[in-house]
């Protein structure tokens, strides 16, 4: 088990190379198959005999429910252990990429690509909340750094790899390809990372805010992802989103216990690292 405490890992020390392998590895998986699927959907297409209009469809429902529920994820986290929820969300990845790698057609694909969209609203938040959690004050910004540079990384070869699995092996290999990174990082996860969570994050869960947040959410990423073939849905689900976020932010500032206690912003660091990582 690692020595280092919550709080106290430094870039140069061993709790810290783990934590930042394990949060990398996990976050990548989630990276990669965003842009990795997109280049295999025409070989996907052809072997299930499906249209790649209607295969847009297994890009579309793993995007909805990854922003939909990710502000969720980071929240079970802080309740229930986010290093717990970190694992869940990662193993979840690799039982929904299981499924996407054996799909027998189009709609069982696209059903498992929204499952897999779950668990990578279970894991991100959760990795960027550990790296936030384990490290000392003044390496968390360079820890955060190193994670969001190299989880770029990882969605720029997803098009590369994407090409040369759906080219060689076969596309399947797309989803198939998790599923030993997932063991790996749930072993390193379960055996370096220390368990974290937000000790005021008792009390009842906030129920009106997960359910706002996981519709604006939704509901925007609807928007944009339509909004080139159906402008007049992409304007409603856009007018929608806006509503929706109004609607919580007015429930989070009046929560005694909000899921995202709007006063985080003020804090600099948590602006500028969501801002670098959406």
């Amino acid at each position: 088990m690692t020595s280092a405490r919550a709080g106290e890992a430094t870039m140069s020390g061993a709790t810290g190379r783990w934590v930042l392998f394990a949060t990398v590895l996990g976050s990548s998986m989630v990276l990669l198959d965003g842009t990795a699927v997109n280049v295999a959907l025409p070989r996907i297409g052809e072997d299930l005999g499906a249209s790649l209009a209607g295969l847009q469809w297994a890009v579309n429902a793993y995007l909805l429910t990854l922003s939909g529920l990710i502000l969720l994820g980071g929240s079970l986290g802080d309740r229930y252990g986010r290093r717990k929820i970190f694992v869940v969300g990662v193993l979840w990845f690799a039982v929904s990429s299981a499924m996407c790698g054996l799909a027998p057609n189009a709609p069982m694909l696209v059903a498992a690509r929204g499952l897999q969209g779950v668990g990578g609203a279970l894991l991100t938040p959760g990795s960027l909340a550990i790296i936030q959690a384990v490290f000392r004050p003044r390496d968390r910004a360079a820890a955060v750094g190193m994670w969001a540079g190299l989880g770029g990384v990882a969605g720029a070869v997803g098009p590369l790899l994407g090409g040369w699995l759906a080219g060689g092996p076969g596309w399947r290999w797309v989803f198939l390809i998790n599923l030993p990174l997932a063991v790996l990082t749930a072993a390193v996860a379960v055996r370096h990372v220390p368990e974290t969570r937000d000790e005021g994050a008792g009390g009842r869960f906030d129920i009106p805010g997960a359910v706002l947040a996981a519709l604006a959410l939704c509901s925007l990423t609807y928007a944009l992802t339509v909004a080139s073939t159906h402008p007049f849905q992409s304007v409603v689900a856009g007018a929608a989103a806006v509503l929706l976020g109004a609607a919580f932010i007015v429930t989070e500032a009046r929560s005694p216990r909000p899921m995202v206690p709007l006063g985080l912003f003020s804090v600099r660091l948590f602006t500028y690292t969501n801002v670098v990582t959406c």
